[in-house]
Parts: C-alpha cells; sequence; structure tokens
C-alpha cells in the first residue's frame, strides 16, 4: 500500500486521466505532444479510450504525461 502512495496515477481510471489532460491541454496540443491519429482527427474521449486500452505504447505515453502534468501542477 505504501507504494502506492506517491504514485499519481494510482485510483485513476483512463477516462479520468484522458478527460483531465484535454481538459488542461485541449486536444490540438495533445496531438501535438502525443501524435497519435485519435487526437488529430476527429477525437474523442469515447474512440480515443478504445485506441488507448488495446495499444499499450500509447497508453503509457498518456499515463507518462499524466504523471508530468500532475507532478508540474504541485510547484
Amino acid at each position: 500500500m505504501e507504494e502506492q502512495q506517491n504514485n499519481p496515477l494510482h485510483g485513476k481510471t483512463l477516462e479520468t486521466i484522458l478527460t483531465e489532460l484535454v481538459a488542461f491541454y485541449g486536444w490540438k496540443q495533445l496531438g501535438n505532444m502525443i501524435t497519435i491519429r485519435c487526437f488529430t482527427h476527429d477525437p474523442s474521449i469515447k474512440s480515443s479510450l478504445k485506441f488507448l486500452r488495446t495499444t499499450p505504447w500509447a497508453r503509457k505515453d498518456v499515463e507518462d504525461l499524466y504523471v508530468h502534468y500532475v507532478t508540474n501542477k504541485k510547484k
């Protein structure tokens, strides 16, 4: 349990992570930061979640960006 204490991903769903990132960065900037089609062409939470759940490298990129976002938000 203590290992998860400082993990910003702990207890967060992929949908929550994506929603927070979109609210902060917007689809255009998010698409520039992580170049995947579901962020750049007719983006939606639903289509992005479908892609991210089946594509480990893209999910990792989104989770890494979220960790960076949360870490810098606290400063």
